[in-house]
């Protein structure tokens, strides 16, 4: 295998590991986690596409994290089977199901490296029990930190941005497994107002993060970066400028053409509801008069 490092910025995670992984996490049946290998390949400007895994027997002790065992032959073995498929699709890392990072992960991460075409694996963690508030994976790359005290240099793990993404064909596959598991009994408003709460939700996680993060720089307790801090600015610029009189008038506007719409349909509805009432009144009364 060729020995070169590529620099990762962003992972996109299939919708088909999503499933995979699942699987194998309902298949194990207890509280362990599942541990599998991770196929894909690198694109351009630092782009890791993760688009197949399999999973991987693995044992560990929960009381002692240094004792561990992966099982190497089932690696290589899987490994070569899937290449006679897709050739395309070469180790780039490894996943469990977390759904946090655990102290022996950086020396699974060194041995699953050895069998990667690259120097170094991406780790992605997939919460197989999500609570429904943001993505389900967090991805990570062992980089070298260099200490300023001298001490000698170590692994830690960085975070890595993740998105889902998708081909063609998959996003076709997803659409047919959402429709047989749609919840028929639940109409169309009550999905929309779900899914706008779910956003809400994510929302309010991301800014008290910010706003922890925020607090423990003001404090001292974290050091200043300004890369992330950049980034906060540039959220800030993109919001609106309530205070423009043109911008009020127009949510104004916009707000009260919604609630109208909202008070006419309300009206309607009652209407209709009168007049079956009425209807049904009138039936009743013709069926004892025939009687």
């Amino acid at each position: 295998m060729a020995s070169q490092q590529l620099a990762i910025k962003r992972a996109v995670v299939h919708p088909i590991v999503l499933l995979s992984v699942v699987d194998h996490y309902e298949r194990l049946g207890s509280n362990k986690r599942a541990v599998g290998i991770l196929l894909g390949s690198h694109r351009g400007n630092g782009l890791l596409d993760v688009c197949n895994s399999f999973a991987v027997p693995f044992e560990e002790d929960k009381k002692d994290p240094s004792i561990w065992f992966l099982d190497h032959d089932y690696l290589e073995n899987m490994y070569h089977m899937f290449k006679k498929v897709t050739a395309k699709e070469k180790v780039i890392g490894w996943y469990h199901t977390g759904p946090k990072l655990c102290s022996n992960d950086m020396e699974i991460n060194k041995m699953v490296s050895q069998y990667c075409y690259t120097k170094n694996a991406a780790l992605v963690l997939i919460e197989a029990q999500t609570s429904g508030v943001g993505l389900p994976t967090d991805a990570y790359v062992a980089v070298e930190e260099v200490h300023d005290d001298g001490s000698p240099s170590c692994l830690a793990f960085s975070h890595v941005a993740s998105e889902m993404g998708a081909e063609e064909a998959e996003e076709v596959g997803v659409e047919h497994l959402l429709r047989d598991i749609k919840d028929t009994s639940v109409g169309t408003l009550s999905q929309v107002i779900s899914s706008q709460l779910l956003a809400l939700k994510g929302l309010h996680t991301s800014l008290a993060m910010i706003s922890t993060y925020l607090s423990k720089v003001g404090e001292g307790e974290r050091p200043v970066n300004f890369a992330i801090l950049n980034n906060l600015q540039d959220i800030f610029n993109l919001l609106p400028n309530l205070s423009v009189e043109e911008l009020a008038k127009a949510l104004t506007v916009q707000t009260n053409d919604q609630m109208l719409v909202l008070y006419l349909g309300s009206l309607v509805r009652s209407v209709i509801a009168l007049h079956n009432l009425l209807d049904n009144k009138i039936k009743v009364r013709e069926v004892d008069a025939k009687a």
